[in-house]
């Protein structure tokens, strides 16, 4: 069975790199896009089973990525898991209309994430 993927999209360096640690150590295939740009051509190469989004991105920001790959029939059935440092009931509510599955605060908790991702698109393979 192929490794579940999972791509990583926040212009944060340090949290790109905790979450691809974490989901690694789970047994996903963790990559990661800095903004969303990047994350659009890595769809059309290599499209994964999961994304986690950031909101306050550049060039575009998550709820519109988001809107946009819910309403690509390519992309449309890719679970999107929000992750921002915006709190507010009304960013939530935004998050979950524009598509996501869910909306996660920072600083995230990992577990809680973890067990998301897996409920998702299934258990990671073990290393």
């Amino acid at each position: 069975m192929a490794k579940r993927k999972v791509i990583i999209v926040d212009d944060d360096r340090d949290t790109r790199d905790m979450l691809t640690l974490a989901l690694q150590l789970e047994g996903y295939e963790a990559t990661q896009a800095a903004n969303g740009l990047r994350l659009i051509s890595t769809l059309h190469v290599d499209k994964p089973d999961l994304i986690v989004l950031d909101v306050m991105m550049s060039w575009i920001d998550g709820f519109e990525l988001c809107r946009s790959i819910k309403k690509n029939e390519q992309f449309r059935d890719i679970p999107v898991l929000f992750l921002s440092a915006r709190k507010s009931a009304d960013d939530q509510r935004r998050g979950l209309e524009a598509g996501a599955a869910d909306y996660f605060t920072k600083p995230v908790q990992v577990e809680q994430l973890l067990a998301r991702v897996s409920e998702l698109i299934g258990p990671a393979e073990r290393p």
